[in-house]
């Protein structure tokens, strides 16, 4: 088992990113099987894909060879069980955003996993890429979506109405958008609830005494909850 020391950037407290590898097919391949989430993620069904369609696929992502266009990882458990994957795509280096998606598997939600994931993905994407904002979106009915969005921070944005076909029926389509001082201020607020000792946020570095309420140049900002079970 591969040994990671606490402060690795890629780790949050739950799960860990890495790249994609060409095993991690089979994990996809089963997770496909969930049609209704397909829906939402894809906003609709996709022809059935094979396992040579699949190993094929994985093969071209695996350790960041095809990164232009996408960044991809595979989210694990700290215990190294492959869980879902996340990507950054949509890079507009001219304008400074981004996009990404991200897929937890069918038995591995509600665990917190995909909000941490996505958490780790950000900071790489503002903190180290220097993009300035995330333009994202989901279908109205995703409420799994819509609560992740917001629990880094997202605003919506705006709303195109009757813009996805699928299962016979319209739907709208959510815009979200995050800037980086947006994230920043989430990011304060994240660390403030869980009290974590030393870390960097933003522009400013900040010191904090676990279990001692005291915190050195703590901005103060509301610590925004949201009643939703996590992803």
């Amino acid at each position: 088992m591969a040994m990671y020391h606490s402060r690795y950037f890629w780790q949050g407290e739950k799960i860990r990113l890495r790249g994609v590898r060409e095993s991690d097919w089979e994990e996809w391949l089963d997770d496909f099987c969930d049609s209704d989430a397909i829906r939402l993620l894809s906003w609709g069904l996709e022809l059935p894909p094979s396992p040579e369609m699949a190993k094929a696929a994985f093969a071209q992502w695996a350790d960041f060879k095809d990164s232009k266009s996408r960044i991809m990882f595979t989210i694990e458990t700290l215990d190294e069980k492959p869980v879902g994957g996340i990507n950054i795509h949509s890079k507009d280096e001219k304008n400074g955003t981004f996009s990404f998606g991200i897929r937890i598997n069918r038995n591995h939600r509600r665990k917190g996993y995909g909000s941490e994931a996505l958490r780790i993905l950000l900071r790489y994407g503002f903190y180290e890429l220097r993009f300035q904002k995330c333009n994202s979106g989901c279908v109205h009915i995703n409420e799994g979506s819509i609560w992740l969005h917001k629990s880094v921070g997202f605003v919506e944005e705006g709303r195109q109405r009757r813009t996805i076909y699928t299962n016979g029926q319209y739907y709208d389509h959510i815009l979200f958008g995050l800037t980086r001082e947006e994230f920043d201020e989430n990011e304060v607020a994240y660390k403030t609830e869980k009290g974590c000792d030393g870390w960097f946020c933003g522009k400013k570095a900040i010191l904090a005494k676990c279990g001692k309420g005291e915190f050195a140049s703590l901005p103060q900002v509301e610590v925004r909850k949201v009643g939703n079970p996590s992803i």
